[in-house]
């Protein structure tokens, strides 16, 4: 492979993953509104996340490269050349979406977005240290450690005339956590994927996961609250989040094994925060100064934290 052909695939991994973070902006909104309306922040994101499973199980069977990426998974899990745990990014992906149907409403997308950004920087840059992507170890820099830092300052900065006690805390704490896990995810599906060679048995698995686990959270909310009080929206496009879902975590696991799980997350950031801020421009609550303040370090931590990869050190094996 020529140097204009592996910089046209980076180029390629980079602009798809910063159209994935605009979905993923997209979806916030949707799941968060969603969960409003049905009195249920994850009740919501289950129905669209199981949405998602029935339309990925239906397919990816269906043609003969994603039979075949089954197997050829089956076959890595059990030969040990990857691990079962590699296998659970869909906890990750539950964890997201949970996070967007509870929170997105108070806090709005870009407060979300920003907190999920200082988790996403944080948590690649130790997916990368550890060598939990396909492109194995990656060494933990100054101008990473850096960004990380500055990701962090942002949050505090842009939640500071939101955050009016512990409750509104925790709030921003939850995406902050769904960020670092994502990374995780991101990381763990680019795994899968290579062992498959094919995203589609990577979503599928994520997808299934990420429905159980969001069931299990349901029930112990059942437990705890109650069933919910509100009603299902009739605008059908309520009903899509499940749909980009697909799409951003196809996108993730081709994506990361390009560009590494660092590089993937600047990348996502930058998508979520132009979708984000248009979407609270359009739709509200407007964007305070705090957020635009916020958003814009944000900016200013990925370019610090990007700075890195304009000449990589040559990534070591991660172990198995």
């Amino acid at each position: 492979m020529t140097v204009v052909e592996i910089r046209s695939r980076r180029v390629l991994a980079v602009a798809s993953t910063v159209a994935a973070g605009v979905g993923l902006a997209g979806q916030a909104r949707l799941n968060g509104e969603f969960g409003a309306r049905l009195g249920d922040g994850i009740g919501a994101p289950l129905l669209t996340t199981a949405m998602g499973m029935v339309v990925l199980l239906a397919l990816v069977p269906a043609f003969p490269a994603g039979r075949r990426g089954i197997r050829r998974l089956r076959t890595a899990v059990r030969a040990g050349q990857l691990r079962w745990w590699h296998c659970l990014g869909g906890i990750s992906g539950a964890l997201i979406v949970g996070g967007q149907g509870i929170t997105v409403t108070s806090l709005g997308v870009a407060l979300f977005t920003v907190a999920v950004v200082a988790g996403t920087v944080g948590g690649s840059l130790a997916a990368d240290r550890w060598g939990l992507g396909p492109g194995g170890v990656r060494p933990v820099t100054a101008a990473r450690l850096g960004g990380a830092v500055l990701c962090v300052l942002a949050v505090l900065i842009a939640g500071t005339d939101r955050i009016g006690g512990a409750s509104t805390l925790v709030l921003v704490a939850l995406p902050l956590l769904a960020g670092v896990t994502g990374a995780v995810q991101s990381a763990f599906n680019g795994r899968v994927a290579a062992a498959a060679g094919s995203p589609w048995p990577a979503t599928m698995v994520n997808f299934v996961v990420a429905t159980a686990t969001l069931a299990v959270l349901l029930l112990a909310g059942f437990a705890v609250r109650g069933l919910p009080t509100g009603a299902f929206p009739a605008e059908p496009w309520f009903y899509l989040a499940g749909l980009i879902g697909i799409g951003v975590v196809a996108v993730a696991t081709l994506a990361v094994g390009e560009i590494g799980v660092l590089v993937y997350g600047l990348a996502s950031v930058a998508g979520q925060l132009l979708g984000a801020i248009a979407l609270d421009l359009v739709t509200g609550p407007q964007p305070t100064v705090a957020t635009w303040a916020g958003a814009g370090l944000t900016l200013l931590a990925v370019l610090l934290a990007a700075r890195v990869n304009r000449s990589p050190a040559p990534a070591r094996s991660a172990p198995r």
